[in-house]
């Protein structure tokens, strides 16, 4: 962590040593001060302003890490500054010059930290005055009775979360409501722990005057490739069965095209190797196992992780989506520690 951050608040300004560290710092990667609108010329102002948009949300930041991350805030100050800092202004300058509710795609895959970051702008995007609601692909699953149905018809369908056991249209719906500005709007929540661990729809939640919708989820965005591809797949698609499998699910997504249409912009939560992934599940599995409540296995981790690269494998879907003329306006590449290493507009690095 940047060491003037540490002493950040007990001040009621930036010194010139630390304004000019912090000046240095945001000009050091030109691809992230692009990406976050920082140029030489306006990185005094932007300083400025995230040192005091810093201190008036850190009270609500620290409750959150205190109550969701179960860790001391000042471990995560360093990416609160260099990047949901930023991010959050970002996000707002968007949402002012758009003129309507603001769609933000979050596209990442399991252990990325999409809840968190979510959970992080919406404090930031409270204090610069917007309403702020956080939607989750998974908020938008079938019924457990619907589901029920679907896995007679498809008894590969074992596990919710691949394409087809969402209700697209309803997604559809919603966004659309939200984007032209009606209020209230009753927003649809999925509970997992309903039917076993099969989880259904609970009581909806009703939202007011929405500005702003973060709508993550694993493979939003994410758009069909060519069948060829699953010709000489990657591991784990290795039978026919498995190739036969995803050539299905890939062309289910052409179902999903509609709501990512409802996109104002996407941004990638991108691991360095996708196998992370399973790394960071089995992570919070044995974390939760630790603190004494229920948690799959390693082997039942496996085979959990396996069976979704078989339905859209990251290698697969994921490069062709970052390639011009691409839908993504931002790319935020996470090292193994789960630390973020590059943020970049995708078009920059295409064009350098």
């Amino acid at each position: 962590m940047t060491a003037w951050l540490q002493d950040i608040f007990t001040t009621t300004e930036l010194n010139p040593t630390w304004r000019q560290q912090a000046i240095d710092a945001a000009l050091a990667d030109k691809f992230r001060a692009k990406a976050f609108a920082i140029t030489p010329e306006n990185v005094e102002e932007v300083i400025e302003t995230r040192f005091h948009l810093l201190k008036s949300i850190y009270p609500a930041f620290r409750q959150f890490c205190q109550t969701n991350l179960q860790i001391l805030p000042q471990e995560m100050l360093g990416v609160l500054w260099d990047y949901w800092l930023p991010l959050g202004i970002k996000i707002a300058s968007a949402r002012q010059h758009l003129g309507h509710p603001l769609i933000q795609g979050i596209l990442g895959g399991q252990g990325t930290g999409k809840t968190t970051m979510c959970g992080v702008l919406k404090i930031i995007l409270h204090q610069l005055g917007y309403c702020c609601l956080s939607l989750s692909l998974d908020d938008l699953y079938k019924t457990y009775s619907d589901r029920l149905i679907l896995q007679q018809q498809d008894p590969r369908l074992i596990w919710r979360g691949p394409p087809g056991t969402h209700d697209v249209d309803l997604g559809v719906d919603i966004l659309q409501q939200i984007r032209r500005g009606n209020s209230p709007i009753a927003v649809p929540r999925f509970d997992k722990s309903l039917h076993q661990g099969a989880g259904d729809r609970t009581t909806p939640e009703i939202v007011h005057n929405i500005d702003i919708v973060l709508f993550e989820g694993w493979f939003v965005g994410v758009q069909p490739i060519n069948p060829a591809a699953f010709d000489s797949p990657p591991p784990p698609i290795i039978t026919d069965g498995d190739k036969n499998f995803a050539r299905d699910m890939n062309a289910k997504l052409d179902d999903y095209l509609p709501l990512w249409e409802q996109l104002d912009s996407l941004m990638v939560l991108y691991p360095q190797d996708y196998r992370l992934s399973l790394t960071w599940r089995q992570q919070a599995e044995h974390q939760m196992i630790a603190a004494g409540k229920s948690g799959m296995s390693d082997a039942q981790i496996d085979d959990f992780v396996n069976y979704f690269w078989r339905t859209l494998h990251p290698e697969l879907f994921i490069p062709p989506l970052l390639e011009p003329p691409t839908p993504v306006d931002l790319v935020i590449e996470i090292n193994c520690d789960r630390v973020w290493s590059k943020v970049y507009q995708p078009s920059e690095i295409s064009n350098k």
